[in-house]
């Protein structure tokens, strides 16, 4: 599965926001609750931000125990599967823009689950590779992304959820 939709995450301040209880996945609150949405229900960008909402709010709630976001999750899967991938690599394949995933690989390297280091043939370059602690704790954070991924499925339908994979990933590939 590809799980290139993580890597979108808003700065902190715009991602407590949404946290909040008011915007949560039990739905709008009770003041909301029968407001007329007009064309918007037939807005694929509205609907697919709505599901992102949840969806993220759902693996916050989730993963919270372990303090990963779904934009360091998606850091960490790329790592593992491409040891020694360079910084720039990173940003353009997550679509991360350098300076914030240069905020985010700091924050990982301080929890000591990723490490820098200079590549011999580019000393500009910096290459990324986890840590044996971060291999360790990734395997806790995929345990609890997979039940996370159960959740969405119970309820989306497992059928559904598959489709829905399928056609999301039309915007994965660019």
């Amino acid at each position: 599965m590809a799980d290139h939709h993580f890597a979108t995450a808003q700065p902190a301040s715009r991602a407590r926001r949404r946290q909040s209880p008011a915007h949560g996945p039990a739905g709008p609150p009770e003041e909301a609750q029968g407001v007329d949405l007009g064309r918007l229900v037939g807005h694929l960008g509205y609907l697919v931000r709505r599901a992102q909402i949840w969806i993220f709010q759902d693996f916050i709630r989730r993963l919270a125990e372990v303090d990963i976001r779904p934009a360091q999750y998606s850091v960490l899967l790329v790592i593992e599967a491409n040891d020694g991938l360079s910084q720039s690599a990173l940003s353009q394949t997550l679509g991360i823009e350098r300076a914030r995933l240069v905020r985010l690989l700091d924050s990982l390297e301080a929890r000591k689950f990723v490490q820098r280091r200079r590549s011999r043939s580019d000393r500009r370059s910096q290459l990324l590779s986890l840590t044996a602690q971060g291999r360790s704790a990734l395997a806790r954070i995929k345990a609890l992304a997979d039940e996370h991924e159960r959740h969405l499925a119970q309820k989306l339908g497992s059928g559904r959820r598959k489709t829905l994979l399928r056609l999301l990933s039309v915007f994965a590939r660019g």
